[in-house]
């Protein structure tokens, strides 16, 4: 009967060392809910001092008098001078003008919302449904839903993660006279503007 490979020597693995290899996963994956992600997740680097503007899809700036109630956008935030890195899905933010009944019919900052498109339970990205019933984010993926007034799941696994990791980042905007709007320089914490892919803490 053929004896077992040792370990390294290119051969099948013995099963001592496949259960060794088993307990070693569950190890890994018993702890892997305790570990703070959100340490390693690629958020935007560096310290962004200056106001940008909120780019649409067309290249146009947004403003309280293009920007319709009860619809939203994807947006790129930062956006850079390299295509490729803006696509990447933790620089995508869905833009929201909120329907009247949650205040989307007035001309200030109160009427928008910004936030990460990064669904806190998997990563997908999910999407504002402006439809009357409906009017929340959704996430296509799993089901989770958001309130688009404060960014917190109410619906689907993200909304039973415990805070930050069921609120979305938001970012803080601002409009100047001629009623352009603005992102003002974020903070990159759970107790700022949130980290992209885990969450904020809602305050």
């Amino acid at each position: 009967m053929a004896q077992p490979s040792p370990p390294g020597s290119g051969g099948n693995v013995s099963r001592r060392d496949f259960l060794k290899l088993l307990a070693a996963a569950g190890t890994v994956m018993t702890f892997a809910p305790f570990v703070d992600w959100g340490k390693f997740l690629p958020n935007p680097s560096g310290q962004l001092r200056e106001r940008q503007k909120v780019e649409l899809p067309d290249g146009s700036q947004a403003s309280v008098k293009n920007f319709p109630v009860n619809h939203s956008e994807a947006v790129i935030y930062p956006k850079t001078n390299d295509p490729v890195l803006n696509k990447e899905s933790f620089k995508v933010w869905q833009f929201i003008r909120l329907p009247v009944e949650l205040g989307g019919d007035k001309n200030d900052v109160s009427s928008f919302r910004m936030y990460s498109q990064v669904c806190l339970h998997l990563w997908c990205l999910w999407k504002y449904w402006p439809q009357e019933g409906r009017k929340r984010g959704e996430c296509p993926c799993h089901g989770s839903m958001y309130d688009p007034l404060t960014g917190e799941a109410f619906a689907g696994p993200a909304s039973l993660q415990a805070p930050p990791s069921n609120v979305l980042p938001r970012l803080d905007l601002e409009i100047d006279s001629q009623g352009n709007i603005w992102v003002k320089p974020p903070n990159w914490s759970v107790n700022g503007n949130g980290i992209v892919g885990f969450g904020r803490f809602l305050t």
